[in-house]
């Protein structure tokens, strides 16, 4: 007869196997305790499908209970080597248990702060798993794992090393180093790791943090529960914590510094979204496509540690004591910041400007290059700089016999007076603030105030000067609106379109303008012919503001005081500049290109950055062999090549003083529609300060009326124009003064770009392109967002080394 006792190890669960079964499957019986011991000891794996933990060992130690490394109903999946058992779950879930306040209260924080949901496990990963740091020695680096009452800053991240004294408690042996790293630590680096993350990692005490409190935070890439209460809110219904919202502003910060979108908010260039990554982003990290929280979070800190400091090269190391995230994903937060930090660094996000990089930047593969940079304008400085810093053997050709190109800035009235550009369009984001900022550089903020004098001394009453600027703006509203359903070959011209739409609107609406709102009229379309750098007869109607349909810099328009050459000079710094090399040929036929000077010296690179003006690709100064493709030589010739020349002139005294009354500028209410491009505006260069200097643009048709003349001749005009406007006093001659010649200038014989009738401002874009991966193109003639600036011609330059180090 059977016995009906089971046998020690036999389980509980009924046998459905037959009696002869269980007798050949019958176990032997243990012959030590210890045998019988591993026998009654039960395990059980992780049961996430290719978690390797077979034996995974409980981190949070919770429960008097805790399984530790033995046997539990359930193991809680966090990462590839980090597990809580089902005993410390019941510790923090049941509501009898002892941990459940603290569940609740930090349930209740999240969920006033956060978006996502405040489960168990985000609560374990937030707050239960122990910090990971690294050695700083440089002959160790190792990772260590932090016992669970250590709190991880930024300062210990920067100081740790291995046996350091934490909370009065230092490790024991003599070398704490020598000892071994934990095993999980090097399956960090694996490429699968990453996708067996139960939650995304959420950054504590980011940097970012400032910059985003009107989003969730973690929506991009913070964790909720480190959030103040002034960014509570309590409904949510988006990703962001606010409908509306205003200009985040950073105590400490330049106003200028604004690179994130804040809620609802558009248009802004070179800002981005925190909560979303950018196309060439998702292109360069396709890992992070389905989830991109770890790259945000990263691109995010990186961005703001940034600009918080951008006088200083940004390193990996320098970001690293910022990544505040508990559990073994900082370790691999830290290892993808480099990735993160270098790409950012190649596409001029950070670490760009005049900075002058100690050591290299990228890595050592991007070192292998040597490059031709043909100009030294604000492109061919700027990719320069770059190439230099990134760790390439880079040497600029330039003609002149200084740098700057078309930026020249002249100090010889007392006061610095750009020859070329002087002002800075839109500050905010502007890479031109961002080297003021760089090198203490004042801006002087351009007021909106601009009274417009007629001749014969009068100002204009301002609701006139309203009026016609309505009018004029409805003007051209109505030229967008034709030019929607138009292609490049129903274009017309800008100046024909406008005067068919101002009949047009006369005749309808029978309103006749009074002589001097139809003068004021000319004044808005001087300034439109100032914009565009041509007579409006040659310019695009379809195209002419086709940047427009970018987002462009906004904020402060500014007048640098110190001129542009401080910021270009700062840049050209240790660069290897050959001046007076004017190049006369490129032969790109081969694996390295040849560039030969007019003097006949040979220079080879394995990549040439051609920077010169448009007017010279127009006119072959530069042989190409082989010659330039046919689609980029139809684009270079439906550009303009634009012109406007510039006077100055020195006067004893300020008399303009007591009219002006300390504006900037003031305009000039032209006579006749043909005299419209002479003294439009004028500029008072020092408007609090004792100097005495104005300058004054010649625009449109007035280029061509000057050009011929003596200086004296144009210097005669322009008096006769000042003392017009301020025709109730004696208005004195001028000491000294200059005129520009850039239409005469051998090496730019333009101004600006503009898209001529039957162009499109798809030129930009194709002249832009490379040739073979050799030959590169920048300037401001290739910049579609930006034409016509400095800022274009330096971002363009930056774009161009981003393409060269990718290659």
């Amino acid at each position: 007869m059977r016995s009906a006792r089971q046998a020690p190890s036999a389980r509980s669960k009924r046998s459905t196997s037959t009696p002869a079964a269980q007798a050949s499957t019958k176990r032997k019986a243990p012959e030590t305790e210890e045998e019988e011991e591993q026998v009654e000891k039960k395990f059980r794996k992780c049961e996430k499908a290719g978690c390797p933990a077979t034996y995974p060992v409980c981190f949070a130690s919770a429960s008097e209970r805790c399984a530790k490394n033995g046997y539990t109903s359930r193991w809680y999946h966090l990462s590839c080597g980090e597990h809580f058992c089902n005993e410390c779950f019941d510790h923090y879930y049941r509501s009898h248990k002892e941990g459940y306040e603290k569940y609740t209260s930090w349930k209740r924080l999240w969920t006033e702060n956060g978006k996502s949901e405040p489960s168990l496990k985000a609560f374990m990963a937030d707050q239960q798993l122990p910090y990971w740091v690294q050695c700083t020695r440089p002959d160790c680096g190792k990772w260590r794992q932090l016992t669970k009452e250590i709190q991880l800053t930024a300062s210990l991240a920067a100081t740790y090393r291995c046996g350091m004294k934490l909370n009065n408690i230092k490790s024991e042996g003599p070398d704490q180093c020598s000892q071994p790293e934990d095993m999980r630590v090097a399956g960090v680096a694996d490429s699968w790791w990453h996708s067996m993350l139960i939650l995304p990692p959420l950054f504590k005490e980011s940097p970012a943090n400032p910059f985003l409190t009107a989003y969730y935070p973690d929506c991009v890439g913070m964790s909720p529960s480190a959030a103040t209460s002034s960014h509570r809110v309590t409904h949510h219904h988006t990703a962001l914590m606010h409908v509306s919202v205003c200009t985040c502003l950073v105590p400490g910060l330049c106003p200028y510094f604004q690179p994130f979108y804040q809620p609802n908010e558009c248009g802004k260039a070179l800002c981005v979204r925190p909560d979303m990554m950018e196309l060439d982003e998702l292109y360069e990290f396709p890992e992070f496509s389905r989830d991109p929280t770890m790259y945000l979070a990263l691109r995010n800190l990186i961005l703001a540690v940034w600009h918080r400091d951008c006088k200083e090269a940004l390193t990996p190391q320098k970001c690293a004591p910022h990544v505040i995230v508990r559990g073994l994903v900082r370790i691999r937060c830290v290892q993808e910041l480099n990735r993160v930090l270098h790409f950012m660094t190649r596409k001029g996000l950070i670490n760009t400007g005049t900075l002058l990089a100690k050591r290299p930047l990228l890595p050592e593969p991007y070192h292998n290059k040597k490059v031709l940079v043909i100009g030294a304008g604000p492109s061919g400085l700027a990719a320069a700089r770059q190439l230099q810093n990134f760790g390439m053997q880079v040497v600029v050709l330039e003609a002149r016999e200084r740098i700057g190109g078309r930026v020249w800035d002249d100090s010889s009235l007392g006061v610095t007076v750009g020859r070329g550009a002087q002002i800075v369009n839109g500050c905010v984001n502007n890479p031109i603030a961002l080297m003021c900022e760089q090198l203490g550089v004042r801006m002087h903020k351009l007021r909106e105030r601009c009274d417009l004098i007629q001749e014969g001394g009068q100002i204009t009453d301002p609701a006139i000067d309203k009026r016609m600027d309505f009018h004029f703006n409805a003007i051209l509203d109505v030229v967008s609106e034709w030019r929607k359903d138009k292609t490049q070959h129903h274009d017309a011209p800008l100046g024909e379109k406008i005067q068919e739409v101002y009949k047009t609107f006369l005749q309808e609406s029978g309103i006749q303008f009074s002589e001097l709102e139809e003068k004021v009229l000319q004044f808005h379309l001087s300034n439109l012919e100032y914009a565009c750098a041509s007579t409006l007869d040659q310019v695009s109607a379809r195209s002419w503001d086709h940047n427009e349909f970018f987002a462009q810099f906004s904020g402060d328009h500014t007048l640098l005081t110190e001129g542009y050459s401080t910021l270009l000079h700062k840049l050209a710094q240790d660069l290897n500049i050959h001046l007076k090399r004017p190049v006369k040929s490129i032969n790109y036929s081969g694996d390295v290109v040849k560039v030969t000077t007019s003097s006949g010296t040979q220079y080879t690179a394995q990549k040439v950055l051609v920077t010169v003006p448009l007017a010279l690709l127009q006119k072959n100064v530069i042989q190409f062999n082989p010659p330039l493709p046919d689609r980029k030589l139809k684009a270079i010739h439906s550009l303009g090549a634009g012109i406007i020349e510039k006077i100055a002139l020195q006067f004893p005294y300020r008399f303009w003083d007591s009219k002006v009354r300390g504006a900037d500028y003031f305009g000039h209410v032209p006579p006749s529609p043909e005299k419209r491009g002479l003294f439009s505006v004028f500029y008072d260069m020092t408007p609090k300060g004792d100097q005495c200097v104005l300058m004054s643009v010649i625009t449109g048709e007035g280029v061509a009326m000057v050009r011929d003349l003596e200086e004296r001749e144009v210097v005669e005009l322009c008096m006769n124009v000042l003392r017009e406007v301020f025709k109730e006093q004696e208005v004195p001659d001028p000491l000294k003064y200059f005129i520009t010649h850039w239409s005469k200038d051998m090496w730019s014989q333009m101004s600006y770009s503009f898209v001529k009738t039957g162009g499109s401002g798809e030129a930009y874009d194709i002249i832009a392109e490379d040739i073979q991966g050799k030959v590169f193109f920048a300037g401001e003639a290739t910049n579609r967002h930006f034409p016509q600036t400095v800022t274009g011609a330096y971002l363009s330059g930056v774009r161009e080394a981003s393409k060269i180090a990718a290659l």
